[in-house]
């Protein structure tokens, strides 16, 4: 199979921008082949071992499965991470909430908490571009914190991870004090259950649902209780950085607010949505 077959064979379901986008990340990632090889014909050229792990993966990726998971890596912050079905594939809204936080926190010296970390794709990167940071995260899964632990040796990133129930009424008590963090981030659940008909297959049959879907009747639990949680567990000043559902973002707004946080600012993401929202306790 060359990268014409492979990407022509992928079109119907992906079209043919995101096909050959496909294509072309499979050929680089698993083959080493750059796009300049694929022009000098060095696609014809795989073994047959190497074409029969190709048969394979384009099976995979005509069942709609993301090319993330069958490649195991995705790329976030010119970083590598490795990805699996048990974590979110990281997205670039995402990377905006951690280049956002680098910018105002860049070289100074704080604590992080990342709350539902996955792939500790954002707890990862503020450890490396804040080189100062303390930086601790939570998840619900030992799956996820597997993944995140081998990303952080792998990208040599000072990380605490703990398995962590957000949602338990005995979360409180694992702050050892009260005042503990300067920053408390996280990219919570945020999509309604009635918001499922608008999104790809490939998302719904394959990322893990815990990540992605709150109750209907309830779209701002994440949020309502981290920002409870910060209350006490962040210092005098320290902030609350959320990524966010921009159908929700005056309510998260309103929210925040009558918490008493203050200097609240919505960021809107790289397509023109509020996507982000920051807060002062």
């Amino acid at each position: 199979m060359t990268y014409n077959e492979l990407w022509h064979q992928l079109a119907p379901i992906y079209g043919d921008g995101e096909a050959k986008a496909i294509a072309q990340m499979v050929y680089e990632v698993r083959f080493g082949l750059s796009l300049s090889d694929i022009y000098l014909g060095k696609d014809t050229q795989l073994s047959a071992n190497s074409q029969a792990e190709l048969e394979g993966i384009a099976e995979r990726l005509l069942h709609q499965e993301p090319v993330q998971y069958v490649l195991g890596e995705a790329s976030f912050c010119n970083r590598t991470f490795h990805v699996e079905p048990g974590v979110l594939i990281p997205r670039p809204e995402t990377a905006e909430l951690c280049q956002w936080i680098t910018q105002k926190k860049h070289s100074s010296s704080c604590h992080i908490l990342d709350i539902g970390t996955g792939s500790g794709c954002i707890a990862i990167t503020l450890a490396l571009d804040i080189p100062q940071a303390q930086v601790t995260a939570w998840d619900i899964s030992s799956t996820a914190l597997e993944i995140a632990r081998k990303n952080a040796q792998q990208l040599n990133a000072d990380v605490t991870f703990q398995e962590v129930d957000v949602l338990s009424p005995h979360t409180t008590r694992l702050s050892p004090l009260a005042s503990t963090f300067d920053i408390i981030v996280s990219n919570p659940p945020y999509i309604c259950n009635k918001e499922r008909e608008q999104m790809e297959q490939n998302v719904l049959e394959h990322e893990p649902h815990t990540a992605l879907f709150v109750p209907d009747e309830d779209p701002l639990l994440f949020y309502r209780t981290i920002a409870a949680y910060g209350l006490t567990a962040l210092k005098p000043g320290g902030e609350l950085y959320f990524e966010i559902n921009p159908i929700y973002a005056n309510e998260m707004l309103e929210m925040l607010s009558t918490m008493l946080y203050h200097d609240i600012e919505i960021k809107e993401d790289q397509f023109g949505k509020p996507r982000m929202i920051n807060a002062q306790r």
